[in-house]
């Protein structure tokens, strides 16, 4: 079966009793049991429920895995991942290009606790090679990464982190298992932020952790029930149907991608353009050989200063100035300020994240009316850079 065919036909039959090609909504919290200890394999929501578990048996089949559990959101999922396999004086490699949220949680949650989290640059298989001692249980990658958009080699990490005993953590929420399949690459958890492309209407908040081994798998399940950090039912019928249109979706938001680091590319005002897509950018190569496509994420660092960026970013036609991604409607944000505010601005400096860096989330609209937005927003602020008098100057 192919990847669009089971989006709509895994697990999703039409519901037996009355024939509705929609299955109901769950909305329950508890069920009734035929005698003490005797139930119809569902007890209590928390614990399970008819619709997370279609939900969660279509993430499963769309990553390839057996094993799939769904959380309240994506940093519920995180979480549940790190409090699984991490305990005082483990350490986890993440890369210098990580989501904020990550980057939070590993230094304000777990690293007060004992944990060592090692910030490095894992494009750089070496790097990632001198970051692995006996005390590392995560290698913790983003590919496509969040902001930037960089690329790591999944399987080379893989190879190396296995040898060392080292579990290799993918978060695949940019490039969707659409895109990409990491565990045919050498994963051994998948982490999703649901709420962005799977989801894909920016109306829910819900996240994912998957993983081959049913082992590995094991100890996620648990925190899962044990935590409680699970989805609304509702939240869980809003993604199936969401799902359906994934590969749709995906092929729109990648092609207006490409139409707009096209556009962008060599403008004057343009310093530098993040698309994995684009031969100029250093995981091009890497990123044709495992993925199926370039996603749907372009960042751009602007040639000027904060207040033009501000002025950019809250003045859009198209481009919704706000936090998240991946929805049918086109999002920009300023990491600095908003998605990466929590990394100091030192740390951010040394880690290459300008503050003029600019992410955008094309969504599904006409390719030549975002980039237009995008050229128009540029004529802008070369026209505002004409009225401004140089220092010194005299009027004639």
């Amino acid at each position: 079966m192919k990847f669009g065919t089971k989006t709509i036909h895994t697990g999703q039959p039409s519901e037996p009793e009355t024939g509705a090609l929609v299955a109901p909504i769950f909305q329950t919290s508890t069920y009734e049991q035929e005698a003490p200890g005797h139930d119809k394999g569902f007890s209590y929501s928390r614990t399970n429920n008819p619709t997370r578990q279609r939900l969660e048996g279509v993430l499963a089949a769309l990553e390839g895995v057996e094993h799939a559990a769904a959380f309240a959101s994506g940093l519920a999922a995180e979480n549940a991942v790190l409090q699984a396999y991490l305990r005082p004086g483990d350490e986890v490699i993440i890369p210098g290009d990580v989501y904020g949220g990550t980057y939070r949680i590993l230094n304000k949650v777990f690293q007060p606790i004992g944990v060592v989290p090692r910030q490095i640059d894992t494009a750089d298989l070496a790097a990632v090679e001198a970051a692995l001692t006996p005390r590392t249980r995560l290698v913790w990658l983003e590919s496509p990464t969040n902001p930037r958009l960089l690329i790591n080699d999944i399987a080379a990490v893989a190879k190396v982190a296995h040898a060392q005993k080292a579990l290799v953590v993918v978060d695949n929420t940019f490039a969707t298992p659409c895109f990409q399949q990491p565990f045919e690459l050498g994963a051994d958890i998948v982490i999703h932020s649901v709420t962005k492309y799977l989801a894909g209407h920016s109306d829910t908040i819900q996240g994912a952790a998957l993983a081959k081994d049913p082992a590995v798998f094991e100890p996620i399940k648990f925190l899962q029930n044990a935590t409680g950090a699970v989805p609304s039912p509702f939240d869980c019928w809003l993604t199936l149907r969401g799902l359906k249109t994934l590969e749709l979706r995906m092929q729109r938001h990648e092609q207006n991608a490409i139409a707009i680091a096209i556009a962008l590319e060599g403008h004057p005002l343009v310093r530098r353009v993040y698309f994995p897509g684009l031969a100029s950018h250093p995981g091009h190569d890497i990123a044709r050989r495992q993925m199926t496509g370039f996603g749907g994420m372009v960042s751009f660092e602007l040639n000027g200063t904060i207040e033009e960026v501000v002025s950019f970013v809250s003045s859009r036609t198209y481009f919704a100035l706000g936090e998240s991604l991946g929805g049918v409607k086109a999002l920009v944000c300023h990491p600095a300020t908003m998605t990466h505010a929590s990394i100091p601005a030192e740390a951010r400096a040394e880690l290459g994240l300008s503050d003029t860096l600019i992410r955008l989330s094309p969504g599904c609209e006409n390719s030549a009316d975002l980039v237009e937005d995008l050229l128009q927003g540029l004529s802008e602020l070369e026209r505002a850079r004409g009225t401004k008098k140089p220092v010194g100057a005299t009027a004639r």
